[in-house]
């Protein structure tokens, strides 16, 4: 189906058009605030609606949304020319509903509670969390043993970054360099360059590998782990190494492999149902 993923968003807003921006380097969506309290209170003005929501959050010192909102050149829907528009990431579009005192946000305010309900039910029973997790695999075509095999690997991801707890490293951001490192190593590729070859957002990327990218993204892993269990490194920079060296055995697998098949085992192939179709847009006058 070549559907637009955010079609889910227009639907929930019972097909109006919201328009959005995805940043690929944070990974996440701006929206425009105009269209989404126009679709909540069908104002014939939202950006006076907006501008007078703002005004009465900063009398009840609630202005994140305000702080967070930043402005990017959206086209025009009356001339198709761009011009600088509020927008507010995913979470902040979320709050944006919460403070709209309209009948058509009532739905989503219920939406949302409910969530926070389930997650809390996660807190007190986990099982609950992975019984969620194999049931969105299996609605989605996914077999038993792919999906026995994703959580083995969610698990070993997990006593990698518990490896790199105890090597030092603490900031997210960190994690996401020693991810690199390893992807670099093998693949050519940083994390969010394979998913953008693999046409990509916010999806799990190895829920969109073949079997051979995910065995060689879990040897990477592993061959870190180990290799770090061994040799202790500590800080950033150590762990870099290590990481690298993990990449590298999954690097020497990938070419022998290669040579066999005659051909790359990196596919621009993934199991989506569905294909974006706007243009990828330049985030323009970021503030």
């Amino acid at each position: 189906m070549n559907q637009n993923k955010l079609q889910t968003i227009s639907n929930l807003f019972e097909g109006k058009e919201i328009r959005s921006i995805w940043d690929s380097e944070k990974e996440d969506y701006y929206f425009s605030v105009a269209d989404v309290i126009s679709a909540l209170t069908d104002s014939s003005n939202p950006r006076n609606y907006w501008n007078m929501l703002k005004k009465r959050m900063n009398e009840e010192e609630k202005s994140e949304l305000y702080t967070n909102c930043v402005q990017l050149k959206m086209k025009s829907k009356k001339d198709g020319k761009k011009y600088l528009t509020d927008t507010l990431d995913t979470k902040g579009i979320l709050r944006l509903i919460e403070s709209v005192p309209s009948p058509k946000a009532e739905p989503f305010k219920m939406w949302l509670a409910t969530l926070g309900s389930e997650r809390i039910d996660e807190v007190f029973d986990p099982e609950i969390a992975i019984k969620r997790a194999i049931n969105y695999y299996r609605k989605r075509g996914y077999s038993n043993e792919w999906i026995e095999a994703r959580l083995k690997g969610i698990l070993n991801r997990n006593k990698l970054t518990d490896i790199w707890k105890d090597g030092g490293i603490v900031k997210d951001y960190e994690y996401g360099i020693l991810t690199n490192e390893i992807y670099k190593e093998w693949s050519g590729m940083k994390a969010s360059e394979y998913k953008v070859h693999k046409g990509l957002r916010k999806e799990s990327l190895r829920d969109n590998m073949s079997d051979i990218e995910v065995v060689l993204t879990d040897l990477g892993e592993i061959a870190t782990r180990e290799i770090a269990k061994e040799h202790r490194p500590h800080g950033l920079e150590q762990n870099k190494v290590i990481a690298k060296m993990g990449g590298h055995a999954a690097k020497v697998a990938r070419d022998d492999i290669e040579k066999n098949l005659g051909k790359t085992v990196i596919s621009n192939q993934n199991n989506l149902n569905y294909q974006y179709l706007e243009e990828q847009e330049k985030l323009e006058n970021k503030k």
